[in-house]
């Protein structure tokens, strides 16, 4: 099944990725995109935590969810939209999340639009001694950051109102993510920033911790 992502990352690399678990924070667009380009890599499990539910505007940039879902829990319908490789467990879970929670993960990932709970996130990965991707995405604009030992505080986190959202720039940022994860999965994890801007043509710069 996996034999076209074998001929890249190897087999021992595929045998890790049977054995890890990985907790995706958000179920919007880049909790779609991220769900979505994992679900079917090999993971022993995925859990999916969200609060909220599908609503009309989602749907342009929220690529699994239709009309017919407006309503519906996030985290258990992307669950059931995702769920086509059935060697993976998929969890979906109902609320918000909380740094104190009972669940044994390999890795986080961020896809959320809120800084305080992307503190949160810093302080739960820290405890578990674990690697957390950040993600975010406003405009033609968008941020990929891999935190293992940094501190999330070293963001200026102060309040601002969210800005619209592209949905090919979602799809690109939650690639990005899903990719570093897979990276940080298989023990090549390292600690870095992406900026990309797409406001004129593409321009990634890259910042080390």
């Amino acid at each position: 099944m996996f034999r076209r992502q074998i001929e890249v990352i190897g087999e021992k690399n595929q045998e890790k990725l049977s054995e890890k678990s990985v907790l995706i924070v958000g179920c919007g667009g880049l909790g779609n995109i991220i769900a979505t380009t994992i679900s079917c890599i090999g993971l022993r499990k995925i859990y999916l935590i969200d609060y909220d539910t599908i609503e009309l505007h989602n749907i342009h940039r929220q690529f699994q969810f239709s009309k017919e879902d407006i309503g519906k829990s996030k985290s258990k319908t992307l669950c059931e939209k995702i769920n086509r490789c059935k060697n993976t467990e998929i969890i979906a879970l109902e609320g918000m999340f909380d740094e104190n929670m009972k669940i044994d993960v390999d890795l986080v990932f961020d896809a959320t639009d809120n800084f305080e709970v992307r503190k949160k996130i810093d302080s739960f990965s820290k405890a578990k001694k674990i690697p957390w991707i950040y993600a975010s995405v406003e405009e033609t604009r968008g941020q990929v950051g891999v935190f293992r030992k940094t501190s999330f505080e070293i963001f200026a986190t102060k309040a601002h109102e969210v800005k619209g959202q592209l949905p090919p720039m979602v799809n690109l940022i939650g690639s990005i993510a899903s990719m570093s994860g897979l990276k940080c999965l298989i023990g090549e994890c390292k600690e870095v920033l992406y900026y990309v801007d797409f406001s004129e043509d593409l321009e990634i710069n890259k910042f080390s911790f």
